[in-house]
């Protein structure tokens, strides 16, 4: 049975970006023409949480509108280093629970984290979509694994511009930063180029795994 995922941030007893996360689960219903019946807001409500703090709030579902939550402590923290990887085939189109080929790739690699490219172009992390810092402008990749509601909101924002990013042009770029629900944009939290480890000249494709 699929299972499917929403990672939504809480913090001080507010929900934020439900819209972008409710549309996302009506969509991915839609795609298997099936109806959502699940109302995020409402199960928000119903869990009558009342703790301050920054919680990650976990919805799981499946397509027959069965769902679980939990709603856990979340802290930010520091990845120690980056490394691209190569794989042309993975597919992460919905926000499917199961994760084993994304953790695979993270488990070969020899960094805390990996940015997966596919065809030579810049995607996401294992968990987050990325930002990229050029000439004070932060930019984001316009070849993504998963459209994250952050991206969307940033992009409606016009806080951040969609472009091209790809292993002929990333050192370009001077800085980057790791976004999703639960990691908003933040200066204060960007990574220099020189992070990612094996870049430019040795990229390790998965099937040298």
């Amino acid at each position: 049975m699929l299972q499917f995922i929403e990672s939504i941030k809480v913090e001080d007893q507010k929900i934020f970006l439900a819209e972008l996360h409710q549309q996302r689960m009506i969509e991915t219903f839609s795609h298997f023409e099936k109806d959502c019946r699940i109302d995020v807001l409402e199960v928000f409500k119903n869990l009558n949480h009342d703790e301050d703090g920054l919680y990650k709030f976990r919805l799981v579902y499946d397509l027959e509108n069965n769902f679980k939550t939990q709603m856990l402590p979340y802290s930010i923290s520091e990845i120690e280093d980056f490394e691209l990887v190569t794989d042309d085939n993975l597919n992460y189109q919905f926000k499917y629970i199961d994760r084993k080929n994304l953790d695979l790739l993270k488990q070969k690699s020899h960094a805390n984290e990996v940015i997966i490219l596919q065809n030579g172009n810049v995607t996401d992390t294992s968990f987050s979509n990325l930002l990229f810092l050029k000439d004070k402008t932060w930019y984001t990749p316009e070849t993504y694994l998963l459209n994250g509601v952050q991206r969307q909101h940033l992009l409606k924002q016009r806080q951040i511009k969609s472009t091209a990013i790809s292993v002929d042009n990333i050192l370009k770029f001077s800085h980057f930063q790791i976004i999703n629900a639960l990691n908003d944009f933040d200066e204060n939290y960007v990574y220099p180029i020189s992070k990612i480890k094996n870049l430019p000249s040795k990229i390790m494709d998965i099937d040298d795994l």
